[in-house]
């Protein structure tokens, strides 16, 4: 059976769901309602959510590891009856559980490398469970082509490497059914870790480009869960991203995990970058964690490249030596200097760029013809990519050139190995290699350096070879489009685009002077030894821990359809405003002080018609008609503006300029709250405004009677952000001693006069009220900006300072569920107009029932 939520996400992909073999029915947990109220736009996954306030207990944590392959080797038996399991020795997901605590138990969920039987499915799992702590996902064959060798290879790896599809042959056009299957596979992986989840305990680390929108699956049935992503792969700029039909899907899905992590600042101010222009996301950084404020959830982004297990690195070099492989290669290369590259067959690790760079090399330098040698490993991948027998041919036609230029009886300047190479043998070929070149265009991390580094220092304990004792020396060539390159600050780095250049970096790194060589090993052995996969691992759990601390703290919401699905989590004094109680407590209530913002509460930012409407006009003199009532629009805008659009509301009070500027009623002056009328600095203010709207392309400038603001709405995001924050230093600097305050807002830099806030206009009003002996008993205040929470705080300090007595009904209310200083909010201009509608209604009993006393009298 297929649940609800799932098509759901299959209607966004495409509307049509793909044929899937039948799912056994899984027994569902109950939902435990976390908050009283309505929980708006769910399906049945979500009426099966689970969730607690309570929370873990430490002693039961365990971690659940999901990932495309499982770390195990697969093969027949010699009978052909049944399977042989072992471990994958060289898998870095086995490896990372040396950084996490002891006590913690491991599971992994993930395919494997091999079909199995729908017969022998069953036992399989039983058994990789048992034995292994394995629970394995099989995808049916009409789902796993195309969510492999289809979605993953031809559309994400391609893109994510910088390969826009402009033609056929180079990544295809985007195919929807490869995008559907890509997201039944997700679904099914999901099944699994369901299974075996305890969602109060357990954290949960989903790693790679596979499983991008599994995130979205595991959050929609339980709202608390810890959860991380990793993404090994680089994360491509925004410009090359927003190319991708499901860009924002994909993006969603991950913000539904707690931490996001990536190799590189780079890669992940790429991510950041796609948030902000795409999602309208900025990003905060706060005593050096950096984090995305995401419905109430802070989803942390942790940067972190992986490292390397050294214990594995030893024990396979101890192997060659035991084997004799080491031994053998050293008289195959005796009197030759061995560069060494050892890469994935792939059209994006330039393997036919080292060639050729060794082949300029060659020429340039004819001292290392007969005597440098270039071993090529070519390791064959699991799946065929882009142009892969293209590559192939390209390669082979290079090293037959190369080898008839410069070979020679005995000497061959280029050895390409092709076949698989074991882990001990590629050890060996690491320890007599003098350099290691890397000229990938463009990659993940590329450990290939790091496992260079640790078996050039040798080996320790009783075993270790004769060159133990050696000076240890390592060089290396890297492209500086890897994600190891930041951290190799001792290795030459070359554009790998640039044949020459990369050909005198080779020569240069096997000239260098011995004294040279061994102190850039040092600095190098130094880093890669204490920054091992346990360290990384051990890193990447302490922030998960770190980010997840306020899970059950928060009250949390789970809202929207498809890859639209996000956890709202809110504080838990934060609530929506309910009409029927703001309704009773109206009636009930004797003075009234109403305060409502104009721009993103009573009409929606993204209109044209900025003038209020005929209904909005018709409610807020419903409303002013009653004598208990002092309604105040408290606005940013000038008051010419605000005099025109409320000319019909005779008794609505009006604070313009955030209240620099107050009118009590259309029949009375305008006052204005500020002492200081002395506006020179705006000469010195413009200028600089000015330059900057210049050079900003869609920016522009609104001068104020009192103030002077720059908007960058309509300029590009990214740059318009910087140069916001760039003015903002610029104001504080030319005006730090007029009596201004310069601050940034929702897509604005303004200079004001100090001390004119729209608190300041609460207040006033307050006190102005208690003069009268009329103490407000009923406020109402809603605002949707960052100027509105000046007036959620004075109404809170109001209560303590006497002008509003302790029984003042107080709702106030922000536009939008966000982090606020009110206590209540409705979702938007819509239900803020609902809500005033209602009281307005509720307005004419008590007004008509004064008329008929009259007039009975």
């Amino acid at each position: 059976m297929i649940s609800r939520s799932y098509t759901n996400l299959l209607d966004l992909a495409s509307g049509n769901f793909p044929t899937m073999g039948r799912e056994r029915e899984r027994r569902r947990m109950p939902r435990v309602m976390t908050v009283p109220g309505s929980i708006c736009e769910l399906d049945d996954d979500q009426a099966n959510s689970v969730s607690s306030e309570n929370p873990s207990s430490l002693a039961g944590d365990r971690m659940i590891i999901v990932a495309n392959l499982l770390p195990l080797k697969a093969k027949r038996r010699p009978d052909n009856k049944g399977w042989s399991f072992s471990w994958n020795e060289d898998s870095l997901l086995l490896r990372l559980k040396d950084g996490l605590p002891e006590d913690m138990e491991v599971l992994y969920v993930g395919s494997l490398c091999v079909d199995v039987d729908p017969i022998e499915q069953d036992d399989v799992s039983n058994y990789l469970l048992d034995k292994f702590r394995c629970v394995p996902a099989f995808l049916p064959p009409n789902i796993v082509e195309k969510y492999y060798e289809g979605f993953c290879k031809r559309h994400l790896w391609p893109l994510f490497h910088y390969m826009l599809p402009f033609s056929p042959d180079h990544g295809g056009r985007f195919d929807r059914s490869m995008w559907e299957a890509y997201v039944s596979a997700n679904k099914l992986f999901s099944q699994k870790v369901v299974e075996v989840l305890n969602p109060e305990d357990d954290f949960v680390w989903i790693h790679d480009y596979h499983l991008m929108v599994l995130p979205t699956f595991l959050r929609r049935r339980f709202n608390r869960l810890r959860m991380g992503f990793f993404l090994h792969s680089p994360f491509p700029s925004s410009e090359i991203y927003r190319t991708l039909p499901v860009r924002e899907e994909i993006l969603k899905a991950l913000l539904c995990a707690d931490i996001v992590g990536f190799h590189t600042f780079d890669y992940a101010r790429h991510f950041l970058s796609c948030c902000s222009r795409m999602l309208g996301l900025e990003y905060q950084s706060k005593r050096g964690y950096i984090g995305l404020e995401y419905y109430g959830r802070t989803v942390g982004i942790k940067i972190m490249p992986v490292g390397i297990h050294m214990g594995h690195i030893e024990s396979m070099k101890k192997l060659a030596a035991k084997e004799l492989m080491l031994n053998a290669l050293k008289q195959q290369f005796e009197g030759k200097t061995v560069l060494l590259g050892a890469d994935d067959l792939d059209i994006f690790k330039g393997i036919n760029l080292k060639l050729l760079a060794m082949e300029q090399m060659l020429k340039h330098h004819p001292k290392w013809q007969g005597q440098a040698v270039l071993v090529q490993i070519a390791n064959p991948t699991r799946g065929k990519g882009v142009d892969f027998d293209e590559i192939q041919a390209e390669i082979s036609e290079s090293c037959k050139r190369i080898n008839k230029q410069f070979g020679k009886p005995g000497y061959e300047p280029i050895v390409y190995i092709d076949r698989p190479v074991s882990s001990s043998e590629r050890m060996a070929y690491y320890s007599i290699a003098e350099c290691v070149v890397v000229t990938a265009v463009r990659d993940g991390m590329n450990l290939t350096p790091y496992e260079y580094i640790a078996c050039r220092q040798g080996m320790s304990g009783s075993e270790a070879d004769s060159d133990v004792d050696e000076p240890k020396k390592s060089m290396l060539v890297v492209s500086e489009f890897i994600g190891c390159s930041p951290s190799l600050s001792g290795a030459i780095r070359v554009n790998p685009w640039n044949v020459e250049a990369t050909a005198e970096a080779m020569n240069e790194a096997i000239s260098m002077a011995e004294p040279e060589k061994q102190l850039r090993h040092e600095k190098h052995y130094r880093y890669v030894s204490t920054h091992d996969v346990a360290y990384w691992a051990r890193s990447f759990l302490q922030d998960m821990e770190r980010t997840c601390m306020d899970h059950f703290r928060k009250r949390c919401y789970g809202i929207g359809l498809g890859f639209g699905f996000r956890v709202v989590a809110l504080d838990p004094n934060f609530r929506k405003l309910s009409i029927d109680d703001i309704e009773s407590a109206y009636i009930k209530s004797k003075s009234r002080a109403i305060f409502l913002d104009y721009d993103g509460t009573m009409m929606p930012q993204n209109s044209l018609i900025k003038s209020p409407s005929p209904e909005v006009i018709s409610i807020l003199n419903k409303i002013c008609g009653d004598p208990n009532n002092t309604v105040f629009i408290v606005s940013g805008r000038g008051r010419d503006s605000l005099s025109k659009w409320f000319s019909p509301c005779r008794k609505l009070g009006l604070a313009a300029e955030h209240g620099y500027f107050v009118r009590w009623s259309q029949d009375q002056e305008w006052q204005t709250c500020s002492q200081n009328s002395d506006f020179g600095w705006m000469h010195l203010a413009e200028p600089v405004l000015q330059s900057y709207t210049d050079s900003t392309d869609g920016s522009c400038i609104e001068k104020k009677e009192s103030a002077i603001v720059w908007q960058y709405r309509d300029a590009d995001t990214g740059f318009g952000f910087s140069q916001a924050k760039e003015m903002l230093d610029h104001l504080e600097s030319v005006l730090a001693n007029e009596p201004v305050a310069v601050k940034s807002g929702q897509f604005i830099v303004e200079v004001k006069p100090q001390g004119v806030t729209k608190g300041l206009v609460a207040e006033k009003i307050f006190t102005s009220l208690a003069g009268k002996g009329k103490m407000a008993d009923f406020v109402l205040c809603i605002g949707d900006d960052r100027s509105d929470e000046d007036m959620f705080e004075i109404i809170g300090d109001a209560l303590s300072r006497n002008i509003l007595s302790y029984d003042t009904k107080v709702f106030a209310c922000t536009v939008g569920q966000k982090p606020s200083k009110a206590k209540y909010y409705l979702d938007d201009t819509s239900e803020v107009r609902l809500m005033l509608e209602s009281l307005a209604e509720a307005t004419l009993t008590p007004a008509t029932s004064d008329e008929e006393a009259d007039n009975s009298d």
